[in-house]
């Protein structure tokens, strides 16, 4: 049986959100030290960083918001919107699967469909007023089921940042 749909991100599903306060370590390769970033969206926004001063700059905003509204400043790799999916899969991977609480709570969900409800406008992340992409709910969603059937893997370079801007952040 299908469980209901969790349609926002918020009470006991806030866990489920970027801006969920969840200190992530980010391995950057054996040559570099790995990066702490205090949320999802504090380290994806960062990625989009061509300098090591923007880079700085998001990952030291106080709040997820204010690293999202900083990432939307900064001068973005050309290829962003290509990238973006991959690198958003990959951070939900370390996310979950290097904290046990909330691989708990994700498999918790078992397979309700995961919706980012949103009322900001986000028609490619989320849904708002009934349209919209979803697409992290979706990557929730696989790495969900990479969980469960044990077969998760990196399909990234597991964001190894060791020859490019990210090297000092």
């Amino acid at each position: 049986m299908r469980k209901a749909a969790i349609l926002v991100f918020d009470g006991d599903y806030s866990f489920l959100s970027n801006f969920y306060e969840s200190e992530m370590e980010i391995d950057q390769g054996p040559t570099k030290p790995p990066v702490v970033v205090k949320t999802l969206e504090h380290a994806y926004q960062a990625l989009k960083a061509k300098t090591k001063e923007e880079c700085d700059w998001v990952l030291a905003s106080l709040t997820p918001g204010v690293a999202k509204r900083r990432g939307q400043k900064v001068d973005a790799w050309g290829n962003w919107d290509e990238m973006k999916d991959d690198i958003m899969l990959e951070l939900l991977r370390i996310k979950f699967f290097f904290n046990e609480d909330l691989r708990q709570r994700l498999l918790a969900t078992g397979n309700a469909r995961l919706v980012e409800g949103n009322t900001w406008g986000d028609h490619y992340w989320g849904v708002c007023r009934g349209k919209g992409e979803n697409m992290l709910g979706m990557l929730l969603m696989q790495v969900r089921n990479e969980l469960l059937e044990g077969t998760m893997h990196s399909t990234y370079r597991g964001l190894d940042f060791a020859d490019s801007y990210y090297t000092e952040c």
